[in-house]
């Protein structure tokens, strides 16, 4: 009987893998991996691992869950070391609980190894705080992948008036219609909102709009792109400064496109 390792995979950028995270790769037997995990990272698997493509595209699982389920219990009891690997955190949004609830119900030893999620690394490296004195003490994270116009939301609306910072997973189809319901709840709609596209990686764009632009035009974003709703966004331009004068004119695209 094999040991099923949840991994998170961070956000994008190599070098934000864990050292945990890193020597489970490189020792893995089998690795069952999800779409927004970074491509170089599957490099670092020894030559005779097994790679398992089980993420989705567009909304739509390629594999659904109880396939993946059935895998990771046909790889424990086939393989030593079985590696799931998620972009981002295992236990935000990734259904790593569900994963974890499913192993342990049939007897599977498996461990949990954190990492860096996207809700926080993506706007650090856009130049965006979360929290920031005198200006946010709270932030919630929120999925955007739920239709906000079904009945039935799961999501408490209300209480997210009261929360300075809100940063969105997976919203970019849901964008305006997110926005709709966060001002009818009474957010300002001169709120600033960001969009950064594919974050931590040469690619990451920044787009900035406001609640009441997004809720009557919204600008094109492309996923995967984490939203950000809170006066924070507005310190962006000053930290861009500061990063600037720091290095003397000189940034990293690795760390971030401002």
């Amino acid at each position: 009987m094999g040991k099923v390792y949840l991994v998170g995979a961070g956000p994008g950028d190599l070098e934000l893998l864990t050292l945990k995270a890193y020597r489970l790769i490189r020792s893995a037997d089998v690795i069952l991996y999800d779409r927004l995990v970074n491509p170089e990272v599957l490099l670092l698997a020894k030559p005779d691992c097994e790679l398992v493509y089980v993420g989705k595209e567009d909304g739509k699982h390629l594999m659904e869950q109880e396939r993946i389920n059935e895998l990771l219990l046909y790889y424990a009891h086939t393989k030593e070391v079985v590696v799931r690997l998620k972009g981002g955190d295992p236990f935000v949004f990734g259904r790593g609980g569900e994963e974890a609830l499913f192993l342990a119900q049939h007897g599977i030893e498996f461990e949990v190894v954190p990492g860096i999620s996207s809700a926080i690394a993506v706007p650090a490296y856009a130049g965006i705080p979360l929290t920031f004195r005198g200006i946010s003490s709270s932030f919630a994270v929120i999925t955007g992948h739920e239709d906000p116009k079904k009945g039935s939301s799961s999501i408490d609306w209300e209480s997210l008036k009261g929360i300075n910072t809100l940063v969105f997973l997976m919203a970019v189809s849901n964008r305006q219609e997110i926005a709709k319901r966060l001002i009818s709840v009474g957010r300002e709609p001169k709120e600033p909102v960001a969009f950064i596209e594919r974050g931590t990686t040469e690619e990451q764009k920044v787009v900035i709009t406001s609640l009441k632009e997004l809720s009557e035009n919204p600008p094109e974003v492309r996923p995967p792109a984490v939203m950000v709703v809170g006066e924070v966004v507005r310190l962006r331009g000053s930290i861009a400064q500061m990063i600037r004068v720091i290095c003397n004119g000189y940034i990293n695209p690795l760390l971030c496109v401002l």
